[in-house]
């Protein structure tokens, strides 16, 4: 074990936990559990707002999926995790001020929530989305403790399941104990760790590869390919690459884990700083991190899992002791995307499924015992599914990503925004876009040359718009009943 690089990494274990007992206070102090453990009583500010968006969804796909995609597929790589850049601009501006005031106004602390507050109690969309949520946060959380397990097992040499259960309980115990605050201010630490990490490893592989210039000289020898937009065999076309703003670019706005972040925040000035800090910093490191990935190629010719060029550039170019730092960003970057699933997830199963149905009375007591219980499960379970990892988890985490936008931008947008929408376009969208999603993903992986995301969220917006409009007499009689005007 080499022990000037996994200390550094210890050190920044030990801070989290730190982090997490300093948040348990804030539990024990605040009246409303729900509000606190799940949402941090709202009061996330501008840059710790910016950082907990940037870690949630800079994550084991960004750090080590994304840098050995690039490594496979050269330069066309990177311009295509360029699509991710206006994440944060997105999310902020499309849901910004309006999402925010009415999660306040339906008491939200979830997406399910807010689904929940915007058409009439509907059972059926409530159990739909969690459905939803818990089934491809699993795969998304799966990839992450894929990520997190394989890093400390090319750190450390442990074998991949001792990895995977020293990254299980250092992710369950802090969630656990911290909730929703813990989570955000770890977040907010991690992707400052980040920021410095892809800064201090970017230095260092150039100037290992002997300058810019060299390295480009060496992928052309290589393969004229590993310089151009299309990707080492041309299969990054325009098209496909287009399609990718709808799934790492637009279509975040539809995933869970982010669009909680936009109830989150104490004021409209903070919501302003955080989209421009935001912008900036995720701009910097996915171009930096895919870069790496790229130029590690003829430094190191040759890696054949594609998910450990990051450690292996870092551990390659660095010294020992700056190695281990700069190895906390990629497991910062898991971790933090990690502990807001597992939240996220929990919340689920706890506020949306067994408060609203299951026990709506239960005791600030029950709750919280429930809820630590829960998100213990759930780490062990998805610890179960990640015993036998995929080749690059890269996949794994886009095919999540993809289910949950299919099921949730237009409920979300076309909810905030359209005021004939209603509950039967709800449920009407998330079938047709989880369904469309499967077959597709199954039967007809790239639709004209495009991502498997762009038919799914396409058909879901047609649903959406045919259901409400073809049922707003019916909606209305049923308001009016109800006393609803």
């Amino acid at each position: 074990m080499n022990w000037e690089v996994v200390i550094p990494l210890l050190f920044f274990l030990l801070s989290i936990f730190g982090i997490g007992f300093w948040a348990t206070r804030h539990i024990a102090a605040k009246s409303d559990f729900i509000q606190e453990y799940f949402l941090g009583s709202r009061e996330l500010g501008g840059l710790i707002l910016a950082m907990t968006m940037i870690a949630t969804y800079g994550s084991a796909s960004s750090f080590v999926g994304g840098p050995g995609a690039a490594y496979s597929q050269g330069l066309g790589w990177v311009l295509l995790s360029m699509s991710q850049v206006a994440t944060g601009y997105f999310v902020l501006m499309i849901l910004g001020k309006k999402f925010a005031i009415k999660a306040r106004q339906y008491k939200a602390v979830t997406l399910v929530d807010y689904l929940k507050g915007r058409y009439n109690n509907s059972k059926a969309v409530v159990l739909l989305s969690a459905i939803s949520i818990i089934i491809f946060l699993f795969s998304a959380m799966a990839a992450q403790w894929v990520g997190g397990a394989r890093l400390i097992e090319s750190l450390t040499g442990l074998s991949y399941t001792s990895a995977l259960f020293i990254f299980a309980v250092s992710v369950i115990v802090y969630v656990i104990i911290g909730g929703f605050r813990a989570v955000a201010m770890t977040d907010a630490l991690q992707g400052i760790v980040m920021f410095g990490g892809t800064l201090v490893i970017l230095i260092g592989t150039i100037i290992a590869g002997g300058g810019i210039g060299n390295i480009m000289t060496d992928l052309v020898n290589e393969n004229p390919n590993l310089v151009s937009p299309f990707g080492h065999d041309g299969s990054l076309t325009p098209r496909y690459v287009s399609s990718f703003w709808i799934l790492v670019g637009v279509g975040v706005i539809g995933l869970p884990q982010v669009a909680v972040r936009a109830m989150s925040y104490k004021s409209t000035k903070g919501m302003h700083r955080a989209l421009i800090i935001g912008t900036i910093v995720v701009g910097f490191m996915m171009f930096g991190m895919h870069l790496v990935g790229v130029m590690a190629r003829p430094i190191l010719p040759g890696i054949e899992v594609a998910d450990t060029v990051m450690p292996s550039i870092a551990m390659e170019v660095l010294p020992a002791w700056l190695a281990g730092i700069v190895l906390a960003a990629p497991m910062a970057a898991i971790m933090s995307t990690v502990d807001s699933l597992l939240l996220l997830v929990s919340s689920t199963v706890v506020k949306d499924v067994y408060l609203n149905y299951m026990n709506p009375d239960a005791t600030q007591k029950k709750v919280k015992t429930i809820s630590f219980g829960v998100t213990a499960v759930l780490g062990i379970a998805v610890f179960a599914m990640s015993l036998s990892p995929p080749d690059l988890l890269i996949w794994l985490n886009l095919f999540a990503f993809g289910g949950l936008e299919s099921a949730f931008i237009w409920p979300v947008v076309l909810g905030l925004y359209w005021s004939k929408g209603n509950k039967y376009g709800a449920i009407a969208s998330i079938v047709t876009g989880v369904g469309a999603y499967s077959l597709i993903h199954n039967v007809w992986p790239e639709p004209f040359g495009m991502h498997t995301v762009t038919l799914p969220v396409l058909l879901s917006f047609i649903g959406y718009i045919i259901a409400s409009l073809l049922t707003q007499n019916h909606e209305l009689r049923n308001n009016e009943r109800g006393g609803i005007r």
